[in-house]
């Protein structure tokens, strides 16, 4: 009779445990965070939003005193059939077959809403699967590579003693000296010893090459680097020099770092792109590659703009001396838009005089888009005219203005009964697509830009007319970055000025003075053929920089 012993070697299945967020009764607002794990009581807080912490802390806290993911366990979710990732085949579809593989990790699950946060010890194959799985703790590599060096020790073990047994068996079998197998059971009566005994001269008449044959150890394994990957691309091994290879490699990892984290931060993204771009222009240097320095001066241009979107959500300047100007209309898009529509009144405006082009102005930039639009009361009586409602019956005369309605009904309506308008010049069809070309989103920023500039509020308290309006207007988008006065701060001609006004050349000094005196300009100064000067910095939020 003989026994065989064998080491049992079952995988346990990985941990899994919820975290939910459930209402304590109907139309309540308290909540009740409830674990899955034994040890934990349920709480009940006042609302969602405090529940939502609390759920959130509580599972914090046991991925801090939990142990890490332990490389031989069984994936958890494939344990449950991977049915939270995997539609059921309809009948008369096929399975789809689904392996599990990679490193095992420690996922972090959680509906859209915020219900519930499921922590899963599974591959990260099944993690990658779900689309809200955060990975918070991965396996260590180099555990498993010992537990399988391990496997092959154990395996080479028991060769060890059994060449000696076969070697050293002696030529006259002896009941005093039995000689046993490694891996055969030991029995005390000595007819089995002696059995054995006479065993092993038989097997002493095997060839020579199984006696001397010895347990060959394991061949060591050449571990060669990780190979690096950077904006899909491969970092060679054999890249020279090797601090250089260890930059690529190191920045390609930060990069997937920095994907996945929840929110962005610039300001690291900047330094990022920056360190790329140096290390793509040695790279380039190093392989003679002209895309690898074309990609060299992407990342420069990337890292440039990350740099002034994070000093621009900061508050402050590009330069880093002063706040940032937080424009109203923020896009240089936007600027070239709002230009576009003072060109077009200044080119088809129905009506002669300054009071007139305002009031085309304001209209065009309710309707600009479809060609009709809502207008009360209130918006023409807050513009300086003199008379609005002859200037609105004389539109209407012209055919350039439609309303609904009578135009004094126009003047006596209020915003919860505007009164509908169209403007047949700007009304698209077939043939022709319109003057403009922005989208129904910018109309009203652009609208409400120019009732901001032309309301603006020392504006009015200096009670100013039509023409020192139409004036804020186009200084507003005639000016650059910095508020100075033409392309460059070189100036604006009187010409352009005297004639989008409806002035003569010769009242534009008195205009000037007016918005000095509303604190809209200074340094300024009226030549023979330009006007020069800035924007002061109170309405620098006001304007749209050429570009």
């Amino acid at each position: 009779m003989g026994v065989e012993a064998h080491a049992t070697n079952e995988r346990v299945t990985g941990r899994r445990w919820t975290v939910r967020l459930d209402p304590v009764g109907r139309g309540r607002a308290d909540v009740r965070v409830s674990c899955s794990r034994p040890a934990c009581a349920a709480q009940v807080l006042p609302s969602a939003a405090a529940g939502r912490t609390a759920a959130i802390a509580h599972l914090k806290a046991h991925l801090r005193a939990g142990p890490a993911p332990r490389p031989s366990v069984h994936c958890a979710c494939r344990a449950e059939e991977c049915h939270t990732h995997i539609r059921p085949a309809g009948p008369r579809e096929r399975p789809v077959p689904w392996r599990c593989g990679g490193a095992v990790v420690l996922a972090v699950i959680t509906d859209r809403e915020g219900r519930w946060w499921q922590v899963m010890e599974c591959c990260s194959r099944c993690a990658a699967a779900h689309p809200t799985a955060k990975v918070v703790a991965t396996a260590p590599a180099a555990e498993s590579s010992a537990r399988r060096d391990g496997l092959r020790a154990d395996t080479a073990a028991p060769a060890a003693p059994a060449a000696p047994a076969v070697t050293a068996a002696p030529a006259v079998p002896s009941v005093h000296a039995p000689t046993f197998s490694a891996i055969s059971p030991h029995f005390s009566h000595s007819a089995t010893a002696s059995a054995t005994a006479t065993a092993v001269p038989q097997q002493a008449s095997a060839p020579r090459s199984v006696a001397r044959s010895a347990p060959r150890s394991a061949r060591p394994t050449r571990k060669r680097p990780p190979r690096g990957r950077i904006a899909q691309r491969l970092v060679p091994h054999d890249l020279r020099p090797v601090a250089l290879r260890d930059e690529l490699t190191e920045l390609g990892e930060l990069f997937r770092a920095y994907q996945a984290r929840t929110e962005p931060d610039l300001a690291v993204l900047a330094d990022l792109h920056a360190r790329k771009a140096e290390a793509f222009h040695a790279w380039a240097e190093a392989t003679a590659d002209t895309g690898l320095r074309l990609d060299a001066q992407r990342a420069e241009q990337a890292a440039a703009t990350a740099r002034l979107q994070h000093l621009h959500r900061i508050g402050q300047a590009p330069d880093g001396e002063g706040p940032a100007v937080v424009r109203l209309l923020t896009a240089p898009a936007q600027w070239k838009h709002a230009r576009a529509v003072l060109a077009h009144v200044a080119e088809n405006a129905p009506l002669p005089g300054a009071e007139a082009r305002l009031l085309v102005v304001m209209v065009t930039l309710r309707t600009a888009q479809s060609g009709v639009g809502n207008l009360v009361g209130q918006d023409i009586k807050g513009l300086p005219l003199q008379d609005p409602q002859h200037l609105v019956e004389q539109l209407v005369e012209s055919g350039w203005l439609g309303i609904s309605g009578t135009v004094e009904e126009l003047i006596a309506s209020r915003p919860e009964n505007p009164t509908r308008i169209s403007v047949p010049s700007l009304t698209p069809d077939e043939d022709d697509p319109g003057p403009f070309t922005f989208g129904r989103k910018l109309r009203p920023k652009l609208s409400g830009w120019a009732q901001r500039v032309v309301g603006e509020k020392k504006l009015r308290k200096g009670k100013t007319g039509a023409d020192v309006r139409l004036l804020a207007l186009a200084l507003a988008t005639g000016s650059d970055g910095e508020g100075r006065l033409g392309p460059g701060g070189e100036g604006i001609g009187l010409d352009a000025l005297s004639s989008w006004c409806s002035v003569d050349p010769g009242d534009l000094p008195d205009l000037v003075d007016r918005l000095t005196a509303a604190d809209w300009l200074a340094e300024a100064d009226v030549t023979g053929t330009l006007l020069t000067g800035r924007l002061t910095e109170r309405v620098l939020p006001l304007g749209c920089p050429l570009t």
